[in-house]
């Protein structure tokens, strides 16, 4: 008997995959995750880098007729997919599958919006593609066991590329041949490098919306009969060979069509409770649980934080550079920075990245006196725990350690809690009201068509002149 290829595979899960077969409570947690990707966005635009990237990409194709998240400006299809992606994904504050290191909706979302409001269709085309692309991605990411990053990709970046061409190939109707041929052209635009992490610049932000757009034009071509390759993944010039090369071994090729259609990653896939990158949530949740046990920060004379050893290059190195970030994006991958504010401030919110926070005298003098080293309790992939150690200016030792983070498994966020994440994001910029509206229909996306739920995520908020600098 024939095996299917993994592309194969994928295009015929995507290419039957209806609304109906999804099961009820999936499509909520669907309906969760777009609520806290799109308030997220909204939040995006009270930042400096939201405005210089709407500039560029309104610079490139002019006005259109697609929703850009939060502002008054509408582009063309492919620009208002990467603009969203960018303000989706710029913050970083968006959802993560733990297992496959995916930022799952950012990946999915941008695509999915702009292309159902430029084909005018209805929510639960929107959910049913937006579903098996994040089934997708997730797959990309778990089968490679973290190796994009350890190659220096950013493994959003790379697999955003595939799961949009899933997402927009079922929004057009593709068969199953079109499918495959999109996957193989996707697999020319893949890409991502981590070199951001070295001085903080805003690449990374740009990656999920990139990734949209190739995946729109890889469906596209497809639909037309431009021919891609049939084995984008596999054999010496895949996808796994080529960006992760001595770790291509290592990568689990059955996971990508694995349970398709009948096991469910997408509900899997964890809020964040902190706009940080998420290797860190454990030992936050642990900083922030130590807290209460202080005397008061001036009683530390050192700090240990315990983290997930494949994460401590991301996180921890370079020690010194950690130790002192140089720019707010720098600060949200400084395990140092995280936990040091959790200790002084008692939380870890947007507020905390703000320029100001940066140059906090007592948060720094604690970051002086951090180290972060391997946790050996780590439960790692599956959850991204994490713990921190305080040895006092009184000889005691303060532990504790977090197994499962906040916004995870057992303790993901309810609907409750996502609804007012979203709303104290969405408020950043806009009027409660306006906010409410807006969450209310997302939440109910599936029951009417795109255009009348992406009419409620244009720009209701405050003037320009009242953003946050």
């Amino acid at each position: 008997m024939m095996i299917d290829s993994p592309a194969r595979a994928i295009a015929r899960f995507a290419a039957t995959l209806r609304y109906d077969d999804i099961p009820p409570a999936v499509r909520e947690r669907a309906r969760v995750q777009i609520l806290d990707g799109l308030g997220v966005g909204f939040a995006a635009n009270a930042y400096p880098f939201a405005d210089k990237a709407i500039a560029g990409v309104h610079a490139l194709g002019g006005d259109g007729s697609c929703t850009v998240v939060g502002r008054r400006e509408r582009l063309p299809l492919r620009d208002a997919a990467l603009a969203n992606g960018i303000l989706i994904h710029g913050l970083d504050f968006d959802d993560t599958h733990l297992e496959s290191i995916v930022h799952a909706t950012a990946a999915c979302l941008p695509c999915a919006l702009s292309l159902a409001e430029a084909l005018d269709l209805h929510g639960r085309e929107l959910i049913t593609a937006y579903v098996a692309g994040m089934e997708v991605a997730i797959r990309l990411g778990a089968a490679v066991k973290g190796g994009f990053h350890h190659a220096g990709f950013h493994a959003t970046g790379v697999v955003s590329h595939f799961s949009a061409a899933i997402v927009a190939g079922k929004l057009l109707a593709l068969g199953e041949d079109e499918l495959v041929s999109a996957q193989g052209i996707a697999a020319s635009s893949a890409s991502g490098v981590q070199v951001f992490l070295e001085e903080g610049a805003w690449t990374k932000r740009f990656h999920p919306g990139w990734g949209a757009v190739g995946g729109i034009t890889a469906a596209y071509l497809a639909r037309s009969g431009f021919v891609g390759p049939s084995r984008p993944y596999e054999g010496k010039f895949g996808l796994f060979q080529t960006h992760l090369q001595a770790e291509a071994a290592t990568v689990d090729v059955a996971r990508l069509g694995a349970g398709l259609g009948s096991r469910w990653e997408l509900a899997e896939t964890a809020i964040k409770p902190y706009p940080v990158c998420h290797f860190i949530h454990g030992a936050a949740d642990a900083a922030l649980a130590l807290r209460e046990e202080l005397p008061s920060v001036d009683a530390i004379a050192r700090i240990r934080v315990l983290l997930p050893e494949p994460t401590l290059p991301i996180v921890a190195e370079p020690a010194e550079d950690k130790r002192r970030p140089q720019s707010d994006y720098a600060a949200k991958f400084s395990a140092p920075f995280v936990i040091a504010t959790c200790l002084v401030h008692g939380r870890f919110g947007l507020a905390e990245l703000k320029p100001e926070a940066l140059e906090d005298r007592a948060v720094l003098a604690l970051c002086a006196r951090t180290e972060c080293r391997r946790d050996p309790d780590s439960a790692f992939p599956a959850y991204f725990s994490g713990g921190v150690e305080l040895d006092l200016n009184d000889g005691r030792r303060l532990h504790r350690h977090v197994r499962v983070n906040s916004g995870a498994g057992e303790r993901a966020l309810s609907v409750e809690e996502a609804s007012a994440k979203f709303m104290a994001a969405a408020g950043m910029v806009s009027s409660v009201d306006a906010a409410g509206r807006a969450r209310d229909a997302i939440l109910s996306i599936d029951r009417r068509p795109v255009r009348a739920t992406a009419g409620s995520l244009g720009s209701h908020g405050l003037p320009d002149r009242e953003r946050l600098p």
